[in-house]
């Protein structure tokens, strides 16, 4: 299998969670390349980030309403973009366990949405941030905690393991960092705080409204539902033939579906045993005819 075949399977089989990761991680790279060919070339980088950024100020963010979203694509630097990617890949891994993928982009959205607004909201009231000037949110924190404190609050005395501690229960984790947001606040980047903490109340209001059969998210999901249909193909509809069959050939037919019906079961059956070897043995694992037939399956269906 190529190279080009290995990323082509590899994306077709990545989780939702190593779906944002690349996303966050191509955006960082793509963003930082364009400011470096404008500092090669003398050419303001910033005006690029101004429309991208989420402001402080309720007008100014009328200007740029996609700022509430695109905002969180965007990170400061490498231990920025590297701390919020391992703990969203860390929260996401035992998140799947239990919602499904649409549930943990509807926690990760609104995480980032609330954030946002927790941030201007606080911004814009308390006493501590009048007359500080400009001021703007970057950073996809308040989504990851969103998952992360989402999951702590749906299993909080399940155990993990962390290097160089040991077994922790996840409530334990999660009320360490909200408690972290706290105490930072006066000690600088409190914008940045505020969206964290605004995330992680959004995580844990989802869950518990979950827990009593609320799903306080649905709507956002029909929403992106929408719009992921309109990107879809129209499905073509077969023309209608007018076929005309004896007592003889009208037999046939069932014979033929039956004998696809059971070599589709085969075939399934044998992807399915292949992607199991790849979960407890990895992709390198494969023989070279396991790997061709799976990529082979792949392009068939």
């Amino acid at each position: 299998m190529s190279a080009a075949d290995k990323i082509r399977f590899k994306l077709q089989t990545a989780t939702v969670v190593e779906k944002l990761i690349a996303v966050n991680v191509l955006a960082f790279l793509v963003f930082y390349l364009f400011r470096t060919i404008a500092y090669l070339f003398n050419i303001p980088s910033d005006f690029l980030l101004e429309w991208l950024v989420f402001p402080k100020e309720p007008l100014e963010y009328i200007m740029k309403p996609w700022s509430i979203i695109t905002y969180a694509f965007l990170h400061s630097g490498i231990w920025h973009i590297v701390s919020n990617m391992l703990i969203l890949y860390f929260s996401g891994i035992y998140f799947l366990n239990y919602f499904s993928p649409k549930r943990l982009l509807n926690y990760y959205f609104l995480g980032i949405i609330i954030g946002a607004l927790v941030y201007m909201l606080s911004y814009n009231l308390f006493p501590a941030f009048q007359g500080t000037g400009k001021s703007y949110l970057i950073g996809a924190s308040a989504g990851v905690m969103a998952v992360l404190i989402g999951i702590a609050t749906h299993v909080p005395n399940m155990r993990v393991r962390l290097m160089l501690i040991g077994s922790v229960k996840f409530w334990y984790i999660a009320a360490f960092l909200v408690a972290l947001d706290v105490i930072q606040i006066p000690m600088g980047n409190a914008g940045g705080h505020f969206a964290h903490l605004g995330g992680a109340a959004l995580g844990y209001i989802y869950t518990k409204q979950l827990q009593k059969g609320n799903d306080i998210g649905k709507w956002f999901e029909n929403i992106m539902d929408s719009v992921a249909a309109l990107f879809k193909p129209a499905e073509r509809k077969p023309k209608m033939k007018t076929v005309h069959r004896n007592k003889t050939q009208a037999a046939k037919p069932r014979n033929i579906k039956t004998k696809t019906s059971s070599s589709k079961n085969e075939k399934q059956q044998k992807v399915d045993n292949i992607l199991d070897k790849i979960s407890k043995s990895g992709y390198e694992s494969l023989s070279k005819a396991e790997k061709d037939y799976l990529f082979q399956a792949g392009k068939e269906d």
